[in-house]
């Protein structure tokens, strides 16, 4: 017994002395950590710190876009997430719930007002052990009115988050200009936060203008993630973005935008552009373009812009340059002569006027007026070079970009080298320009031959201090052409438009003094050398100074495969943007004056070729619908004698020998069974007035013995 007794008393000593050890240890462990910054490499504060500070971010405004009459284009608008809380925790006081109580109605409220079924909703609120849930996609991005409707319900337990969204008014108003700006969503001490980013047009371009800078707010937290009082905190405020005032006018904007989209409705086109700018300043008054899209649903198939970032050949506008060339090189005459028709290139390329006929022997000044391409050929030829052409081309601005404050702007292509390929580039194929390439040049007739480098922002703006931070304006750029150049280029393209024969006829508007130069390229070929050739495969497009004397603007507009070929619409775009802009700025006189309408007898186009009988047609200012893709003319309507004014429609029937139905919608019943008697196919009509519809689809091919059912209304509205 005394023997155990004595262990035991052993064993207690053991232990006594391992407890002083264990003990000593952790006062100078503790004395360590107490007195050192470092224990293992880790900042024993920094990481206090960081464990008990929250920092908050305090979001920035983006900045407004502003058109130059101060009306908002890209805008914040407040949107809301809808959240429902679900723990019961919430709830102190049963007769005030704050969690949802009853989850069958809570869903059969909210299913028609979010869009949602009661089943997809309920599968929300039946989560379990969450504390809240969300709603997926269409909880989010609510309007302040959604919102006003969901809070009228008085569903416990519901609430919402509030952000910004970026918003765009005007819904395809300007949007390749103006581009968007997409809501990113990112996860910030277990809060969402949301940030806007451009991502197009001036929104991508003016991105960090427009964003600002973020601010944030440090403060030390409890265990639960609140403030704890008296602590100090650090606040940085948030710097908003900046607002951009473009120097584009609503009201010309919505001239373009409506002319273009009359033109979809009644003739139809791949797509169409048009830019207007200041005659005097180069800034840009409008940039349209269609198909368009909505900034706000993003449902755009190209990414963009047809008037800055994309190049094509223009065709014959190049003319224009082309001849200041010569003029400038003092070697222009413009009472030379030349064989118009055919041009033979030293190569044996042969390259033709439009008409390949031609019109005898004509002087340089009139192939300007009927649009020559053999008076080009001659003119370079004779007194031009590759590399004087090319000099001058680039020093208009085409092969190199202008500068303007858009993304992705396209520098498009000026070189040449061949004999063919130099002959080409001075009436606009093989090379390829901008509209606000177009643009940029014509600033020079504007200017008495002062170069302007466009622009399109009128003002940068601190939305806090109202201080402007920056401001546009007219730039020179050089001095490309004198006044002699000038007035005779603009005084050819005076007699383009206005005088009867010339090409540029179907621009004209008595006592408006709109002068220009059309231009119709053809589209090269995909497959590899050379061009299409169907009767749609073109580019039209015009080049106008509005008006000739003080000219206020400078219009630019091209459309691509225009619907049978017809260069109507952009005939008629153009107009009517004329006229209005001709009301906006007060230029009519008290007393309106009003177009006289051309006149024009109708002549045997039978068993002549198509193109050139269309093309004549055309200069007359008359809608040509062909149709068949035959070489020839078989048959007409109106016939030989018929005496015709513009703007009234022609019938050609060609010697295709696959012919099908037209789309003869529109036309007066009278006219329409016309067309049908040149197919021959029998027409059956249910009422009077203007075919409404067709009973046999456009493009069905024609067999002996068909008949069309064609329904009409006293009115067809267009």
């Amino acid at each position: 017994m005394k023997k155990k007794r004595r262990n035991n008393i052993k064993m207690n000593k053991l232990v006594i002395v391992f407890c002083l050890f264990l003990f000593a240890f952790m006062v100078v462990r503790l004395l360590q950590l107490s007195l050192s910054e470092e224990i293992d490499g880790v900042n024993l504060q920094a990481l206090a710190a960081n464990r008990t500070t929250r920092t908050e971010t305090i979001q920035a405004a983006r900045g407004t876009i502003y058109s130059k009459d101060k009306e908002p284009l890209a805008e914040n608008v407040a949107s809301y997430k809808l959240i429902a809380y679900l723990d019961a925790s919430r709830t102190t006081n049963k007769k005030r719930p704050q969690h949802v109580v009853d989850k069958e109605y809570t869903a059969k409220e909210l299913a028609p007002i979010l869009g949602m079924s009661e089943v997809e909703i309920l599968r929300y609120l039946q989560k379990e052990n969450v504390y809240q849930t969300e709603f997926g996609s269409k909880g989010k991005g609510l309007t302040e009115l959604t919102k006003e409707k969901i809070e009228a319900l008085n569903l416990p337990g519901i609430d919402f988050i509030e952000s910004f969204k970026r918003y765009y008014p005007k819904g395809e108003f300007l949007s390749f200009t103006l581009g968007y700006a997409k809501e990113e969503v990112t996860v910030e001490e277990g809060k969402e936060v949301v940030r806007t980013e451009g991502e197009l047009g001036l929104e991508s371009y003016y991105d960090k203008t427009l964003r600002g800078e973020d601010g944030y707010l440090t403060y030390q937290k409890d265990l639960r993630g609140y403030k704890i009082a008296g602590t100090k905190e650090q606040k940085v405020d948030a710097v908003d973005g900046k607002d951009i005032y473009l120097t584009v006018d609503s009201s010309i904007q919505f001239f373009v935008e409506q002319a273009l989209k009359d033109a979809k409705t009644n003739y139809g086109y791949e797509w169409f552009t048009m830019m207007i700018a200041d005659a005097k300043t180069g800034a840009i008054l409008a940039s349209g373009s269609y198909p368009s899209f909505d900034p706000n649903l993003r449902n755009m198939t190209s990414y963009l812009d047809p008037n800055t970032a994309v190049a094509y050949e223009p065709g014959s506008t190049m003319k224009i340059f082309t001849y200041m060339a010569a003029m400038e090189q003092g070697v222009y005459n413009g009472e030379e002569t030349y064989q118009s028709g055919v041009y033979t290139a030293t190569d044996g390329t042969e390259i033709g006027d439009w008409d390949r006929a031609g019109w005898g022997t004509i002087t340089f000044d009139k192939g300007f007026q009927m649009s020559s391409n053999v008076g080009i050929c001659n003119l370079i030829t004779r007194h031009l070079s590759r590399d004087i052409l090319r000099q001058y081309f680039k020093k208009l601005g085409f092969g190199q970009k202008t500068g303007i404050t858009l993304p992705n702007e396209s520098k498009g292509k000026v070189e040449f080298q061949y004999e063919t390929e130099v002959l080409n580039a001075g009436f606009g194929q093989g090379i390829t320009t901008t509209p606000i390439q177009n643009i940029q040049a014509l600033t020079s007739l504007t200017n008495d031959g002062m170069l302007l480098k466009p622009y399109i922002i009128d003002k940068i703006v601190d939305p806090d201090t109202k201080e402007v931070v920056y401001r546009g304006k007219r730039t020179e750029i050089e001095k490309v052409a004198s006044t002699t150049t000038v007035n005779k280029i603009k005084d050819l393209m005076w007699k383009t438009v206005n005088e009867a024969g010339n090409t540029g006829t179907g621009y004209k508007l008595d006592g408006y003094n709109l002068i220009g130069k059309t231009g119709t390229a053809q589209i090269a070929s995909l497959n590899g050398g050379g061009y299409l050739t169907g009767e749609e495969d073109i580019i039209s497009s015009f080049a106008g100074i509005y008006p000739k004397d003080n000219p206020k603007v400078i219009i630019y507009s091209s459309m691509k495969r225009p619907s049978g070929g017809n260069q109507a619409g952009i005939w008629k775009a153009v107009k009517d943007v004329v006229i209005n802009l001709s009301k906006y700025y007060g230029y009519e006189s008290s007393t309106e004056v009003k177009p006289t309408l051309q006149t024009y007898t109708m002549k045997s186009y039978i068993n002549k070729q198509t193109e050139a009988s269309k093309n004549e047609l055309m200069n007359q200012s008359l809608d040509v619908r062909v149709l068949g893709n035959g070489s020839k003319v078989i048959k007409q309507y109106p016939p030989k004698g018929t005496k015709v004014v513009e703007k009234d429609q022609v019938f050609l029937l060609t010697n295709d020998t696959n012919l099908t139905i037209p789309n003869t919608v529109g036309l007066s019943s009278k006219l329409a069974e016309e067309v049908f008697s040149l197919l021959k196919v029998k027409v059956k009509t249910e009422g009077k007035g203007y075919v409404t519809a067709q009973s046999i689809p456009e493009g069905t091919g024609i067999q002996e013995g068909m008949e069309i059912t064609l329904s009409l209304a006293p009115k067809f509205e267009g």
